[in-house]
Formats: structure tokens, C-alpha cells, sequence
């Protein structure tokens, strides 16, 4: 199971700078074809979709990683204990928050399932709104990864921490 997380892992973070630098290329292009009074429509609706991917993909590695920004003014001034209530109580809101995200995701994907991405016939807007559940739940899976090592750190669970990363 480590093996497979590893692999999602990996393929989450090419993933995610292959959108945002086809994101970049498709913008440039088009800007380029319009100059040349050629527009190509298309290149801003593909980078888009790849936008609303790498959002999600980004902020779970950056999660991940702990290198998303934080505010430890109240936490800094209390006990280690309250410290660990704290980030527990934080973890499980953040969890409450994704699993909502998930449900609504999975609804919003299903309603526009049916409907055209950008009028391109075939190719379903479910595409885009699935970065959204899908986002959500790689970053449960962090979280919840984050919680079972903070817990095992502060002696609260058995088992060794620091496997989430």
C-alpha cells in the first residue's frame, strides 16, 4: 500500500507542474496566434481546465509538504498539550470542510456531466468540475495522514510517526 501511495504521490506532482506549464505554453500560444492574427479560442478554455486541476494537485503537495502559510500566534503561547488539541481540532474541521467538498463535488460533476466543456462536442465539463472532488479527497488523505502522525507523535496512538511524507 506505501508502494501505491508513493506512486500516487509521484504521479500527483508530475501531474501538477505538467498543468501548470501547459497552462503557461497554451496561454502564450494563444496570445502569440492572436498577434499574428490568428486566434486559437481554444488554448484558454484547455488552460482552464488545466488551471482547476493544478490548483488542487499544488495545494495538496504544498499541504504535504507543510509549505502552505500559518498563523501560530495562539498556538506559540500554549502547553504542547494544547498544542496537539489544537491541531487536532483543526485537522478534524479542515476534514469536515473536504468531505463536503467531495459530496458537492461528486454532485456537481454528475449535474454537468451532460454539458459540453467550452461547446467542444464530446468532451464533458465533468472534466473540470471532477478536479474538485478529486482535489479533495488527495488532500483528506493528507490530512487524515497528518492527524494519525501527530496523535502518534504526542504518544496519543501506537506506531511510529513521520510516515505521512
Amino acid at each position: 500500500m506505501r508502494r501505491f501511495y508513493a506512486l500516487v504521490l509521484r504521479l500527483e506532482a508530475v501531474l501538477a507542474g505538467a498543468f501548470l506549464l501547459l497552462m503557461v505554453l497554451l496561454i502564450f500560444a494563444g496570445g502569440v496566434a492572436r498577434m499574428l492574427h490568428s486566434p486559437l479560442n481554444w488554448t484558454i478554455d484547455l488552460s482552464t481546465c488545466f488551471f482547476a486541476w493544478a490548483c488542487f494537485l499544488c495545494a495538496d503537495v504544498a499541504w504535504r509538504k507543510d509549505a502552505l502559510m500559518a498563523i501560530d500566534f495562539l498556538s506559540s503561547r500554549v502547553t504542547a498539550r494544547a498544542r496537539t488539541v489544537i491541531a487536532c481540532c483543526n485537522y478534524l474541521l479542515i476534514l469536515v470542510f473536504l468531505a463536503y467538498l467531495i459530496y458537492s463535488g461528486i454532485q456537481l460533476s454528475w449535474v454537468s456531466r451532460a454539458r459540453s466543456f467550452q461547446g467542444i462536442p464530446g468532451v464533458s465539463y465533468s472534466w473540470v468540475t471532477m478536479s474538485l472532488p478529486v482535489g479533495a479527497l488527495l488532500l483528506a488523505v493528507t490530512t487524515l495522514l497528518k492527524l494519525r502522525d501527530r496523535l502518534r507523535e504526542d504518544g496519543l496512538l501506537g506506531g511510529p510517526a513521520g510516515t505521512a511524507r
